[in-house]
């Protein structure tokens, strides 16, 4: 048996294609060989000059892999799921996520953010973290920066912004643990889906779906399926400023979540616990922080 396991070809991708690769070896006792990792390069890569929301969105990091995996190219594909487009195709399965990593936001350039001269440069093509850069620091200018994670930390070395943030879990993994400084998620909440690492593969393929579940993480899971039903709940999109993070606590899920006008000059956000994780309460918590919200806002996220 051979399993072609399809992920980007950026240093970050390839170090979750192998921790998928490894984890899969280990959980059926596969020789090295059963797995074969097959980069494929994706628009998202090749197009680096322009935000994401203004070439297309999230499906640039995807559509390629979709297409190698339906066709038959590959076997599986590996994602960062906050990269992965809220409605997916019928024919594609998230068949598990590996456990999830460290979900916050590091600050590259400064100590803290009030410790950021002021009108400092920050280099972000996110809309969701330059929108809340704007409510905490109105004084920032925000300044496009696109790139994998060396790539972005060397632009901020040679000027091009005095700071940014980069997540955390990819930083971890790839050897930069002491990189930057963490900011608390009560202070800068995380894309939804943050730090988690998923596995798709044809939904009509049980004996890999099988397979690939085997190294599932169900908390995790959990906990993404909620967030990622917020999101659809909510409509949004590349364009929109949204967090959201659950966690697994003893009274059972804590689901917090936010939307935010672009400029920071609005923001709602709420929070409630003791959940169970189904999609309806993750629906309801999304009409919660519309109806709390200006028509100006709402109209952002289409309602």
């Amino acid at each position: 048996m051979l399993l072609r396991l399809g992920t980007r070809g950026s240093p970050l991708a390839l170090v979750q294609a192998n921790m998928v690769r490894d984890a899969l070896l280990a959980a059926h006792g596969w020789s090295p060989e059963t797995v074969e990792i097959v980069p494929i390069r994706t628009t998202g890569d090749r197009v680096q000059d322009r935000p994401l929301a203004e070439i297309g969105g999230k499906a640039l990091w995807t559509k390629e892999l979709d297409r190698a995996l339906l066709d038959g190219t590959i076997d599986l594909a590996v994602h960062s799921m906050k990269d992965v487009e809220t409605i997916r195709p019928d024919t594609i399965a998230v068949a598990a996520m590996l456990p999830r990593a460290d979900v916050r936001d590091r600050l590259i350039g400064a100590e803290s953010l009030d410790a950021l001269p002021q009108d400092a440069r920050i280099g972000t093509s996110s809309p969701r973290r330059a929108a809340q850069l704007r409510r905490l620091r109105p004084d920032l200018a925000i300044v496009p920066l696109r790139g994998n994670v060396d790539t972005r930390r060397a632009k901020v070395a040679a000027g091009e912004a005095d700071a940014t943030l980069l997540a955390a879990a990819g930083l971890d993994r790839l050897g930069y643990g002491d990189i930057g400084r963490a900011i608390d998620t009560d202070h800068l909440l995380p894309a939804p889906s943050q730090g988690a690492v998923g596995i798709e593969v044809r939904a009509g393929d049980a004996a890999t779906r099988i397979h690939v579940a085997a190294i599932g993480d169900a908390p995790t899971e959990r906990c993404v399926w909620a967030e990622r039903a917020l999101l659809a709940a909510i409509s949004g999109d590349c364009h929109s400023p949204i967090a959201a993070l659950a966690t697994i606590e003893p009274a059972g899920m804590r689901l917090r979540a936010e939307i935010l006008r672009a400029d920071g000059s609005e923001h709602v956000r709420i929070e409630r616990t003791g959940l169970s994780g189904d999609a309806e309460e993750a629906a309801e918590q999304a009409r919660d922080l519309l109806s709390g919200a200006s028509p100006q806002l709402r109209r952002l996220f289409g309602h």
